[in-house]
């Protein structure tokens, strides 16, 4: 069985600005690095290791995922990460940057809601997180792997596995990190959604 945690970015300007950020980008603020900073140093707490790491290809996941690998110790952590394309944000097409308050935050009609926009849809963003989780996982000598995506691609991603809502409600703060096994032996099971597949959410870190 192997691990994976998957981590929420630390908060942006953007963030902070409460514009919606998808394919756009806008670098961590001081409170966004720290985020980073902390959660790292609550999985050297934890005593995680890492046999690979993996991130969006937005500056703000990798900033999160250097600043987060940083406070291991080096024996527990990759020398190298990859930057993937598969685990970037939904894109919002003509909303990209604009008020939040244009977003739907419903999760049912966020589902079509982006594409009058020229966006992704939920269901889009959710199967390519899970190809590239999948693929990610099965590579050899990924027994632990850290990976640093956005709010709503791993929101996406548990809507594949379970019903997302309780995870949501509790909240899914920046650096907010879900950990999920992974049995190798089912990957050519689809999740459904109701917790059929090779994917088990265990637990959920967020930040005090």
């Amino acid at each position: 069985m192997k691990t994976l945690y998957l981590m929420r970015h630390g908060e942006t300007m953007f963030n902070r600005q409460h514009r919606i950020q998808g394919w756009c980008d806008s670098p961590l603020t001081d409170r966004g690095r720290e985020q980073a900073r902390a959660m790292g140093a609550l999985l050297r707490e934890r005593g995680a290791h890492f046999d690979a790491a993996y991130c969006s290809t937005a500056e703000r996941a990798s900033d999160t995922l250097e600043l987060a690998l940083a406070e291991l110790e080096p024996a527990r952590r990759p020398d190298t990460y990859e930057r993937l394309k598969g685990l970037r944000e939904m894109f919002y097409g003509d909303l990209e940057a604009q008020q939040d308050f244009l977003a739907e935050n419903d999760p049912e009609a966020c589902r079509t809601y982006y594409l009058q926009f020229g966006g992704e849809s939920s269901d889009a963003v959710r199967d390519r997180m899970v190809a590239t989780l999948t693929e990610v996982m099965m590579r050899p000598r990924h027994d632990a792997v850290l990976a640093v995506a956005h709010g709503g691609a791993n929101f996406n991603f548990l809507r594949a596995i379970e019903d997302p809502m309780p995870v949501l409600n509790a909240g899914w703060g920046n650096c907010t990190t879900c950990v999920y096994t992974f049995d190798e032996a089912r990957a050519d099971e689809q999740p459904d959604g109701a917790g059929a597949g090779p994917w088990r959410l265990v637990e959920v870190l967020r930040l005090p």
